[in-house]
């Protein structure tokens, strides 16, 4: 058999048709979902990138690991920690990766066997370019046991599909341009401006309209499903389409304007924490089932594993899921505790009917220390009860400290760490903004885009 793991990179499950977005952005998908099992409330336990893959290959979550925050110069994972493609290989699989992840941190290439750089000096990685890298090693290794990495960024920023796929999802005779329309004033007036003026907003040209950028994240998404209709007809010609496992996950969603947050993927909402996960393995696997219950990141291992007939180590926190995918069990637990510490340093529980979040840290957004959601009523998280319910709040925030605790057992908590020297990507706006003279305390009290353009006109010109 075969098992290839597929990471959609910022992919919102709620912006795909299999799970209810009514906009064609997933044709391709939905065929696959259709063919395998669906899980409707799978969840990234730790966000966003860096943390989030991490506890895929090892089982575990970040609280274990030690690695919660991306893009901090603190994290290191553990030699000693077990680690998915090397246990694969160790076991006679044949390994390989077409990812760049190792360009963030060192152990993304642990195990593998072929590691293919998917980047090539280039920021914005194309799924092309993936398709293209991992096709010829498909074909050459197709007659051999192996377990395949795939990491698609197209969804994420800056959103820049070709041309071609955005009149599907924005009108052509609608001006993104218009100079009457405001919509993007928020974005362009939030604290985290000076970070996405350059990483995303100059490459898109001064856009008014903040329906466009939903629209181009959609045509991105539209884009990558044709991409993955290429990689599954490939396995269809190879005569690989029966043998192999196929898993495809999302390691975290993207905020699309909601909660203050303007095209990224930070904070525990629905948006960002519920991610799409499928999987196919014809006449293995039941096709059109679909998995109503919870199920978190760290269970794809210990389910690779139980595929490959590999028992698993000791000390994982992810629970497989075959149970689940024969309609023996639905999801894996009744409650998933959710981190993250890049943009925001917060803790949260989400279970079948509401979501509990605590704030440590807020950086550039103005949060309350305590939010409370009832998904029930209330899905897209819009009305916080933490003051009106406060027994209950007060009930979930001491069954997440228990768990910390119980977790830590003794070991100093890493989220602390990293506030100690402060949230990894607010320390880089700081840094963005000393380059023009502006302090952090004086941004976050007036975080205006005049002002950081002005700034930045004037050092340009020398003044």
């Amino acid at each position: 058999m075969n098992i290839l793991l597929v990471s959609l990179d910022t992919l919102r499950a709620s912006r795909l048709g299999c799970y209810g977005y009514s906009k064609p952005t997933s044709p391709y998908l939905d065929k696959i979902a259709g063919e395998g099992v669906l899980f409707e409330r799978a969840y990234a336990t730790d966000i966003p990138t860096e943390a989030a893959h991490t506890s895929i290959f090892t089982g575990k979550i970040g609280l274990n690991t030690g690695i919660v925050s991306h893009g901090s110069t603190l994290t290191q994972l553990p030699k000693k920690e077990v680690w998915l493609p090397t246990l694969l290989r160790g076991h006679g699989w044949t390994t390989a990766a077409v990812d760049n992840l190792y360009q963030l941190k060192e152990w993304f290439a642990r195990g593998y066997r072929y590691y293919i750089n998917s980047a090539g000096g280039q920021r914005h990685i194309d799924g092309k370019t993936v398709n293209e890298l991992a096709f010829p090693w498909i074909r050459e290794h197709k007659k051999e046991n192996f377990f395949l990495f795939l990491h698609y960024w197209d969804p994420h920023t800056p959103y820049l599909p070709p041309k071609e796929y955005i009149p599907e999802f924005y009108p052509p005779d609608r001006d993104p341009f218009d100079p009457a329309n405001r919509s993007m004033d928020a974005a362009y007036n939030h604290a985290a401006y000076p970070f996405f003026k350059h990483h995303h907003y100059d490459k898109l040209g001064p856009v008014t309209d903040a329906e466009y950028l939903n629209a181009l994240y959609d045509a991105e998404v539209r884009y990558l499903d044709d991409r993955l209709r290429e990689l599954d007809e490939l396995l269809i010609r190879e005569g690989l389409y029966e043998d192999t496992l196929l898993i495809l996950f999302g390691d975290h969603g993207e905020s699309l304007t909601e909660h203050d947050i303007y095209w990224d993927h930070c904070g525990l909402y629905e948006t960002t924490v519920h991610v799409p996960l499928l999987m196919r393995w014809p006449g293995n696997i039941p096709a059109g089932r679909r998995v109503g219950g919870l199920v978190q990141q760290p269970d794809l291992m210990p389910t690779i594993l139980e595929a490959a007939g590999i028992e698993p180590p000791q000390g994982l926190d992810g629970r497989s899921l075959w149970p689940s995918l024969t309609g023996k069990e639905d999801g894996t637990r009744d409650r998933v505790y959710l981190s993250e510490c890049a943009w925001q340093a917060s803790r949260g529980i989400v279970t079948r009917d509401c979501k509990f979040i605590r704030t440590a840290d807020s950086g550039p957004f103005n949060r309350p220390g305590r939010e409370l959601y009832d998904l029930r009523s209330d899905p897209e998280e819009t009305v916080n009860h933490a003051e009106r319910l406060p027994q209950l709040a007060d009930r979930m925030e001491s069954e997440l400290d228990e768990w910390v605790r119980r977790t830590l057992n003794g070991r100093e908590d890493p989220m602390e760490v990293q506030l100690k020297v402060g949230l990894p990507f607010r320390n880089r706006i700081h840094e963005i903004l000393l380059q023009y003279g502006l302090s952090w305390a004086d941004w976050i009290h007036d975080p205006r885009r005049d002002r950081f353009d002005r700034a930045a006109a004037l050092r340009r010109t020398g003044r």
